[in-house]
C-alpha cells in the first residue's frame, strides 16, 4: 500500500536502481548534463528544508529535530518552492540531457505540478484528518539505528516541541472532513500513541542521558501523547453534519491519476482494459477448474454455471491454510524458498548481503493494508528492509478463518512473491544502489506495484509451483484481484458504486472471502487512485516485455537481461522506460 501526501511520494518509501549515464556527447550536452546534476542537488536541499519528515524517512537527518506546522504559511512556502522549481527547470533543454537526466526532469516536473494541484485543487488538508499524523516519523527516529540512540532521542525530544501546536492547527484546517478518513485517523492515532507513552521511555532507559534531562524528555513526551489523544478525542466529538463524500469525483480523479500513475493511458482506458482482462481470467479459471474437478469431486455433477464452478473449486482449495498464530512464521519460511528458486532459474541477481526482516505490522501503520514492505532510504543504505505483516491476534474465529482462507497456502506464496522475492523487496535492494536520488525519492507507484504483480506471473511462467493447475488457478484469482482493484477504484470514485455492489462483485466474480471484500471497501473509502496502480503498472510492463522481445528477437531475448535492464532505469513511469528500451539505436 502506498499512500501519497502533498510532497511525500510514499509513506512506505520505495527505491530503485538508476540507469547508467550516457558516455558520449557533444560538449554543450555534457556541460548541460553536469549543470543539471548540480541543479538536482540544490532541488533536494530545498525540498528537505520544507519537508523535514520526508528527509528523515529517506535517510537525510540534518532536519530530524524540526516539525513543520501545517498551516497556510507552510503551504505557501511549498507553493513558492514549486513555482521556482518549475521556472528554473525551464532553463534546461530536455533534449540535451542524458537518458537518466531526462527521466529525473520528468519526475521533478510532475511532482511539482502534483504538489500545486494538491494544494490548490484537491485540498485534502481540509477534509482528510489522517493527513495530519506525526507518529510515523517519530517511530522511524526511534526504531532505525542510523545514529547513536542518545542523538536520535535528543532529536526526538526537540521535534516533539511543536506537536501540541501541530494538532491544534490541524483542527483549524479541517472543514467537514470525510467520515471514513476521520475514523481512520482516530484508529491510527489511538493505536500509535504508544510510541510516546511507552516506547520512548523504554528507549531512554538504554541511554546514559542524565536523569534530569531524561525527566524533561519524559515530560514533553507526555504532553505529546496528550496532544495526540486529544486530537483523536476531538475528531470523535466534532460536529460534522455535512461531511465531504469520500468519493473523489471524476475530474479530481482524472487529474490525480495523471500525476500519480503517470500512465501512457487514461483512467477510462485502463478501466476498459481491466474489464477485458476480467473476462479472460474467468475463461482461464474455468478451464483449470474443469481440469481439477474430478481430482477433488470425483464423479459429482459439475456445475453448469461458470462462476459457480470456479467458486466451488477455489473454495475447496482455500481450506488449505495455516493457523492464525502461524501466519507470520509461515511467511518467514517462504523467503529462503523463493530466493533459491530465483537463483536456480537465473531470473535476476539477488544481493545476499541485504537482510529482509519479517515483523509484526507497527500500530501506526495499521488500518489499510495487511502486508507491506518498507525500505531504508537512499541516504541510509545500511538500514533494514522490513516485511510488515498484520497480526490476527484478537480476531474473532470466523473473521480469522475468512482471512486465512483468502490467504491460503497458495495465495500466501504469491503474496510473498509480490511483497518480497522477487517483488518489492528485491526491487528495493536494487533501488538503494541507485546513483539517482531523484528516482529514489520521487519514484512512480505504478511501476513499483506493477513490478510486484509482474513478478508473480514471471515466477509461475518459469515453473514455480511445478506448473500445478491449483497454483495457476489461485494466481489467476490473485491477478483478478489487481484487475478488480482497478474496476472498483474507478467505479467508486468516479461513479456511484456502493459497498453492496463492491462486495457482491468481489465475492461473486472475484471469488474473494467476505473479510477481504469488506477490507477492500474500507480501503477504497480511504484511498483513491492507488488501487489502480497494480494493474496499470503490470499491464504496461507485460506490454513492454513483449515489445522488447520483438525488438531483439526471440533468439536473443533473455529474461534476466530484460528484468535487470528494466530495473536499471530506476523507478520511472513505465512509459518513459518503454521509450528508452524500445528506441532505435
Amino acid at each position: 500500500m502506498i499512500k501519497k501526501s502533498v510532497l511525500i511520494v510514499a509513506a512506505a518509501l520505495t527505491f530503485f536502481i538508476g540507469c547508467k549515464k550516457d558516455g558520449a556527447g557533444v560538449a554543450p550536452q555534457q556541460k548541460d548534463s553536469t549543470a543539471f546534476g548540480a541543479y538536482e542537488e540544490r532541488f533536494l536541499d530545498g525540498l528537505w528544508k520544507i519537508n523535514p519528515d520526508l528527509a528523515t524517512q529517506v535517510g537525510y537527518h540534518k532536519y530530524d529535530s524540526i516539525l513543520i506546522i501545517p498551516n497556510a504559511d507552510s503551504r505557501q512556502k511549498q507553493l513558492t518552492f514549486t513555482r521556482k522549481t518549475l521556472d528554473s527547470l525551464g532553463n534546461f533543454d530536455l533534449n540535451s540531457l542524458t537518458d537518466n537526466g531526462k527521466i529525473d526532469y520528468h519526475l521533478m516536473e510532475n511532482q511539482m505540478q502534483y504538489t500545486q494541484w494538491g494544494l490548490q485543487q484537491e485540498k485534502a488538508y481540509e477534509w482528510d484528518p489522517s493527513a495530519y499524523n506525526v507518529i510515523g516519523t517519530f517511530a522511524f527516529i526511534l526504531n532505525e539505528k542510523y545514529e547513536p540512540l542518545d542523538k536520535r532521542l535528543r532529536n526526538f525530544y526537540m521535534k516533539m516541541l511543536n506537536i501540541p501546536v501541530y494538532y491544534k492547527e490541524a483542527e483549524k484546517q479541517l472543514k467537514n472532513p470525510v467520515a471514513e478518513l476521520t475514523a481512520l485517523a482516530i484508529d491510527q492515532h489511538t493505536g500509535g500513541v504508544s510510541v510516546f507513552e511507552s516506547d520512548f521511555a523504554d528507549s531512554l532507559k538504554k541511554t546514559t542521558i542524565p536523569q534530569p534531562e531524561k525527566q524533561k524528555m519524559l515530560d514533553r513526551a507526555k504532553l505529546s501523547a496528550d496532544a495526540i489523544k486529544g486530537y483523536a478525542a476531538w475528531l470523535k466529538g466534532m460536529k460534522n453534519d455535512h461531511p465531504r463524500s469520500f468519493r473523489l469525483g471524476k475530474e479530481l480523479y482524472q487529474d490525480k491519476f495523471k500525476y500519480e500513475v503517470q500512465s501512457a493511458s487514461t483512467p477510462q482506458q485502463i478501466y476498459n482494459a481491466a474489464i477485458e482482462r476480467k473476462k479472460y481470467l474467468h475463461k482461464e479459471m474455468a478451464k483449470y477448474s474443469k481440469q481439477l474437478w474430478p481430482k477433488y469431486f470425483g464423479k459429482a455433477a459439475m456445475p453448469t454455471d461458470t462462476l459457480e464452478l470456479i467458486g466451488k473449486m477455489i473454495d475447496t482449495l482455500s481450506a488449505k491454510h495455516v493457523q492464525p498464530d502461524e501466519f507470520q512464521s509461515a511467511i518467514s519460511a517462504q523467503i529462503p524458498k523463493l530466493t533459491a528458486f530465483v537463483k536456480s532459474k537465473d531470473l535476476l541477481y539477488i544481493d545476499p548481503s541485504k537482510p529482509l526482516v519479517v515483523r509484526k505490522e507497527p500500530a501506526y501503520m495499521a488500518g489499510v493494508a495487511g502486508a507491506s514492505v518498507t525500505s531504508p532510504g537512499p541516504y541510509d543504505k545500511t538500514g533494514n528492509t522490513y516485511f510488515n505483516v498484520g497480526s490476527l491476534s484478537g480476531w474473532p474465529a470466523a473473521k480469522a478463518e475468512s482471512y486465512l482462507r483468502e490467504y491460503n497456502q497458495y495465495i500466501l506464496q504469491i503474496l510473498c512473491i509480490h511483497e518480497a522475492i522477487p517483488g518489492h523487496y528485491t526491487q528495493l535492494v536494487y533501488a538503494n544502489k541507485s546513483p539517482s536520488l531523484i528516482k529514489s525519492i520521487l519514484g512512480n507507484g505504478a511501476m513499483i506495484e506493477g513490478w510486484a504483480v509482474y513478478t508473480e506471473q514471471m515466477m509461475l511462467e518459469n515453473g514455480y509451483g511445478n506448473n500445478e493447475p491449483e497454483m495457476w488457478l489461485m494466481w489467476y484469482k490473485w491477478n483478478l484481484r489487481s484487475v478488480c482493484n482497478t474496476i472498483v477504484d474507478y467505479s467508486v470514485h468516479t461513479g456511484t458504486m456502493t459497498k453492496e455492489q463492491v462486495v457482491k462483485m468481489l465475492t461473486h466474480e472475484a471469488f474473494q472471502q467476505q473479510a477481504e471484500a469488506d477490507n477492500k471497501w474500507k480501503r477504497v473509502s480511504v484511498t483513491s487512485v492507488q488501487l489502480t496502480s497494480y494493474y496499470s503498472g503490470y499491464k504496461e510492463i507485460i506490454d513492454l516485455r513483449e515489445a522488447y522481445k520483438k525488438k531483439v528477437g526471440d533468439k536473443l531475448f533473455k529474461l534476466k537481461d530484460f528484468n535487470e535492464k528494466f530495473l536499471g532505469y530506476g523507478s520511472a513511469p513505465v512509459k518513459y522506460i518503454s521509450e528508452l528500451m524500445l528506441k532505435k539505436k
